[in-house]
């Protein structure tokens, strides 16, 4: 044990994350209220508009914003599909979810933003539906994503969140997984919000955490969740946690509970993952005994 965490305090300049600071999430969440307030539509009286909480409308936006959608996301369509092929992965923790389906549930997954293009490419074309805001980035991601063959719930933790999560309830009992950036879509970074807890507890499946750790990447640190870009062939590290189940009549403390629970997990791999490959073959040696066998 003293020796993992004399590695990982010889180590932390190479890790690629830092949490957000206060001031730094109190302007990005200024800076999405002012959004969203000018991008609502002008009339409150459409059947639509129920409330804040369930307008799931695309925002108005200026042509020259609507132009760049279909070219951004060709743009970065094109780069995942040229990288996609050269990163070699190795899964740990995934006999987690094939319990999870041998059950007959399907999974609930919660994974950081920052880890967003590794994820997509190594899950691409199982059908897995995806919260994704309404905003302009949403938009364009929406698209890439969808190439990439997943599906969407539209919807975010400030506009239409929970028109996502019904949209998502049905698709769980469709049979189809559901995923959560659960950071996004601004951040504040690292800080788990709660809409998979609420999921769980309404379908019965349960919250699946994992994080991606590379050994060559490039971690973009003037955006909101330091968003990855592994380099071409690099190694990389999925870590599956075990599934958090939430009861159906889980009440207000028993969400809470669950909800530092998923917090936790999601921690602790991000942790394990971001300093795989500064750990010796040992301590990979013993996480890999601890985590079960690789896909």
């Amino acid at each position: 044990m003293q020796g993992r965490d004399a590695t990982r305090r010889r180590d932390v300049r190479t890790l690629y994350y830092t949490p957000m600071s206060a001031k730094d999430a109190a302007r990005e969440a200024e800076r999405g209220t002012d959004h969203a307030a000018r991008s609502a539509p002008a009339s409150e009286n459409s059947a639509d508009a129920v409330n804040a909480h369930y307008d799931t409308r695309l925002p108005e936006l200026p042509w020259s914003r609507r132009i760049q959608i279909p070219v951004i996301a060709a743009a970065i369509y094109s780069v995942i599909c040229l990288l996609g092929p050269t990163l070699r992965y190795e899964a740990l923790g995934w006999e987690h979810a094939e319990g999870v389906y041998a059950s007959g549930k399907r999974c609930i997954w919660a994974f950081w933003h920052r880890v967003i293009i590794p994820i997509v490419w190594w899950h691409r074309n199982h059908g897995t539906v995806v919260m994704n805001t309404t905003a302009f980035d949403g938009q364009w991601t929406r698209k890439v994503i969808e190439w990439l063959g997943f599906g969407t719930a539209q919807g975010s933790s400030s506009r239409g969140g929970l028109r996502g999560l019904a949209v998502m309830a049905r698709r769980l009992e469709e049979g189809v997984d559901c995923a959560f950036t659960i950071d996004g879509p601004r951040g504040p970074r690292y800080v788990a919000k709660p809409g998979p807890v609420m999921l769980a507890r309404k379908t019965g499946c349960p919250v699946m955490v994992f994080h991606i750790g590379v050994d060559r990447g490039k971690t973009f640190t003037n955006t909101w969740d330091h968003f990855l870009l592994p380099m071409p062939f690099a190694r990389t590290v999925i870590l599956f946690a075990p599934p958090i189940y939430v009861p159906a009549d889980a009440d207000q403390q028993m969400l809470e509970a669950k909800h530092t629970e998923m917090q936790c997990e999601l921690e602790r791999v991000r942790d394990i993952a971001e300093g795989w490959f500064a750990l010796s073959d040992s301590q990979r040696a013993k996480y890999r005994t601890e985590f079960g066998d690789s896909k």
